[in-house]
């Protein structure tokens, strides 16, 4: 089992090195100077579907989502000045900038339950709401593509859409689902019932 998650890492760093605008937007993100940090979520699962399809055109993004983890500035301010750096260096990418650290500050009037506070980045990765798309990249110095994926990158892979119980709820699993219509762009995908 662990050969076969340093070769998806292996190929999951390739396809993201092949991945033009996305390389752009972590080049943008690392010049931010934060000290933990990935573009994560839906920015990384379309990158992989898209290649997995052979679509040579990027899927739409409604957001590239850029988190961070620092406990010193909880304010949703530093969120939006980060924001809005990134998004006068490159006004065509659909920013959107969470700091892990204060997520159960604002969590429960946005969700409808309360959470408790993340304690690292790789953790808050941890909770995104599907396996698949529990997957962040960050850029080391060299220019070498990192990865951060707590539950590993099999779901990613295959193109499978199973909810993560960690916080998201059947009923919210249920209404992305239908919302994000997958198998419109990716027909391979396989959404596994809640």
């Amino acid at each position: 089992m662990e050969n076969v998650e340093v070769a998806l890492e292996g190929r999951l760093k390739q396809m993201v090195l092949d991945c033009g605008w996305l390389m752009q937007a972590l080049c943008a993100v690392r010049d931010l100077g934060l000290p933990s940090w990935c573009i994560g979520a839906g920015a990384i699962r379309n990158a992989v579907w898209d290649a997995l399809s052979g679509h040579t055109r990027p899927s739409a993004l409604s957001d590239v989502d850029v988190a961070f983890f620092d406990a010193s500035d909880l304010t949703p301010e530093r969120d939006a000045a980060l924001q809005r750096r990134l998004a006068a260096a490159h006004p065509g990418v659909p920013w959107e900038v969470t700091n892990q650290a204060a997520v159960h500050l604002w969590f429960e009037s946005y969700f409808g339950h309360a959470v408790a506070p993340l304690r690292s980045l790789e953790e808050a990765v941890g909770t995104w709401p599907e396996y698949a798309t529990s997957v962040g990249i960050w850029l080391d110095a060299e220019d070498a593509p990192q990865v951060v994926a707590p539950h590993g990158l099999e779901d990613l892979f295959a193109m499978v859409v199973r909810r993560n119980p960690t916080r998201a709820s059947v009923r919210d699993f249920n209404d992305r689902t239908a919302s994000k219509r997958y198998a419109e762009r990716w027909p391979k995908v396989r959404i596994v019932p809640a």
